[in-house]
């Protein structure tokens, strides 16, 4: 192949720009789905006469329903194809959300949420393994840029979206606005994404490890989730769920190494050098990420007395610098390599939350967003340049069971950044109140929400310093990140041609 005819091949072609953006609108849906509901929690509480305890189920039971399904993923595209999967997935999305917006209690609420997971739970692998597949080695920097996008900007437009609509609507418009895009992205992928067939050797489903692994997925995030509910991990509530979840996994990585291939998801995966090492980038970035995006409202809310919608105009330069970033950071992957690009994001991301561990009350907004910027550069030069290095050296036939285990490691990143995130608060916070005589109430992030306005003048600079002990945990966290870093791979781009493509698993 000579150099001009390479150049051509390594561009992103119209069919895999717009597979992206057909990607991207199904995405959407999901990830801003989680923090529009957020911000309804009170709100739902209220109104369906339920207490916040049984509320919070309606978040719980959809991380659940997440969990239950992500490993069934890989499988079920290798055996029905993408685009059919992608479909179904969606459309159960889109029933869950009309079902939603349509509950007449909270219990069927949570019932129709779990509905919705299920759905939800195979767009973000489904998605991956997509573009991965459309894209090729070559090009996965530039194309994971696009899928980034939803990713790292739903957090920020969501509470926007969501104040709004409990705001100057109802909550049934949180569930509701989901139908439109769903609908949209129904006609697209049917339209434009390519046929693709099922895999000559998707074989028979294996429920043994279905069932096993997916359990133990269910049972950490649950006990993650208690974590952060009670600000720590020292309750048997929560240990016996992690500890269960844990054994579970080892019981499931035995099992897969007697089944080899035909289990639900390989763990040999993991033996290849650029995935394994892609896999602990993507958690420890999980953590960074999402650990952060849940601090950074609840200290303009609680601190700084701002509203949801406030709150999330105020996330916006975190969004902005991380699409400014992914532009450039998705190129520079196909040209020099992710081992490059994100030691330099890690840098980045560190520096913009370091201005983080100094909050107080009246900290310069300005201040703030600045740092948010630098922080949102960072994030998208880490974010998708480790997913396209952990698909870069996979076979083309292994990319459907290698997007479900980086779905599950993200989402148990998230929900571990959470926690310790929250422990470190709270349990900073409770240190603090006890040292100036003030008695703490609740758990948890409910121990943010019992603090009178009266008592602000008093309680407020300790919060304050609480945040910022919080952001010195996920400074160090950010930095983690530094250590896989180093395995991902470097190529100059004059030598790209000479990297090898794709074996297969």
């Amino acid at each position: 192949m000579d150099t001009s005819t390479a150049r051509q091949s390594d561009k992103l072609d119209r069919s895999v720009i717009i597979t992206g953006l057909v990607v991207v609108s199904g995405l959407i849906m999901v990830v801003l789905d989680t923090t529009i509901v957020n911000v309804a929690l009170n709100s739902l509480s209220r109104e369906l006469d339920a207490p916040l305890s049984t509320t919070q189920w309606v978040i719980t039971g959809y991380l659940l329903a997440v969990a239950l399904v992500i490993p069934l993923t890989g499988w079920v595209m290798d055996r029905f194809g993408p685009k059919a999967t992608w479909l179904v997935s969606i459309g159960l999305f889109v029933a869950g959300s009309a079902l939603c917006a349509a509950a007449w209690s909270i219990e069927s609420l949570i019932a129709f949420r779990v509905i919705q997971g299920l759905g939800g739970g195979m767009l973000l692998p489904g998605g991956q393994a997509i573009i991965a597949r459309a894209a090729g080695p070559n090009r996965l920097g530039r194309a994971m840029s696009i899928i980034g996008i939803p990713m790292l900007l739903g957090p920020v437009l969501g509470p926007v979206i969501g104040g709004v609509l409990v705001e100057y609507a109802s909550w049934h418009w949180i569930f509701l606005v989901n139908v439109p895009v769903g609908i949209l992205a129904i006609a697209l992928a049917m339209w434009k994404l390519p046929a693709g067939g099922a895999l000559p050797g998707a074989g028979r489903l294996d429920v043994l490890g279905l069932v096993v692994l997916s359990g133990s997925l269910v049972s950490l995030l649950y006990g993650l989730s208690q974590a952060s509910a009670h600000g720590g991990f020292g309750q048997w509530g929560v240990l016996g769920w992690l500890i269960g979840g844990a054994c579970g996994l080892a019981v499931y990585t035995w099992h897969s190494l007697r089944k080899g291939a035909a289990s639900i998801i390989d763990v040999r995966l993991f033996t290849n050098r650029l995935f394994a090492s892609g896999t602990v980038a993507v958690f420890l970035v999980a953590i960074a990420l999402f650990g952060g995006m849940l601090l950074l409202p609840l200290y303009y809310q609680t601190v700084r007395g701002q509203g949801a919608m406030n709150a999330g105009l105020l996330l916006a330069p975190q969004g902005l610098g991380a699409m400014v970033a992914m532009v450039i950071a998705g190129r520079l992957t196909d040209r020099i390599g992710a081992g490059y690009v994100v030691p330099v994001g890690v840098v980045l991301a560190v520096l913009g939350t370091l201005p983080f561990t100094q909050l107080g009350v009246d900290t310069p907004y300005v201040w703030l967003c600045v740092a948010l910027f630098v922080r949102g550069m960072g994030l998208g030069s880490v974010m998708m340049p480790t997913f396209a290095a952990a698909y870069s050296n996979l076979g083309h036939d292994a990319v459907s069971r290698a997007a479900p285990s980086l779905s599950a490691i993200q989402q148990v990143g998230a929900s571990l950044g959470t926690a310790l995130l929250v422990t470190a608060l709270t349990q900073r916070l409770t240190g603090q109140l006890s040292a100036a005589g003030v008695e703490s109430q609740g758990g948890g992030t409910n121990q943010l929400s019992n603090v009178s306005p009266e008592a602000m003048p008093v309680v407020g600079p300790l919060l304050a310093d609480s945040f910022g002990f919080a952001f010195w945990v996920a400074t160090a966290l950010t930095a983690l990140i530094i250590v896989p870093a180093l395995f991902l791979p470097r190529h100059a781009a004059r030598d790209r041609e000479s990297v090898p493509a794709a074996p297969g698993i």
